[in-house]
């Protein structure tokens, strides 16, 4: 079993727990725990809904580019569209909420779908460069 193998898996991992904790560090500061309170899907929920989706995005890509290197990106944007769908079905109760903190809630979801958007490209930018 070669770590070089896995690299982008530990690195997905290592990038995600950094971001969670800065995260969460911003809400402490900023003194939104009290609004975390009333949203309808919690921070740490939020996090582990995106980390599981992006790790098995992750896995798809290293599986598909040990078969055929080349299909890597049409991958890539396929298992992302259907993340995107799976993202807006979670998102469908809070853009139907009156929650007084529906603003900070919407911002909160997006800032995070954007995080991991951007972690998952990085990564398969990373696969794709390593054609070996």
């Amino acid at each position: 079993m070669s770590f070089k193998k896995y690299q982008p898996i530990l690195e997905f991992l290592l990038a995600s727990i950094v971001v969670f904790i800065i995260h969460e560090l911003v809400f402490l500061f900023f003194n939104y725990k009290k609004e975390e309170s009333g949203f309808q899907y919690s921070l740490p929920f939020l996090y582990i809904f995106f980390s599981v989706c992006s790790l098995i995005i992750v896995s798809i890509l290293l599986k598909v580019k040990s078969v055929a290197i080349n299909n890597v990106g049409n991958v890539f944007l396929l298992v992302t569209l259907i993340k995107i769908g799976i993202a807006y079905l979670f998102l469908n109760p809070i853009l139907d909420s009156s929650s007084p903190y529906i603003e900070t809630e919407k911002m909160n979801f997006f800032i995070v779908f954007a995080i991991f958007l951007t972690i998952e490209t990085i990564v398969t930018i990373r696969i794709l460069n390593n054609k070996q």
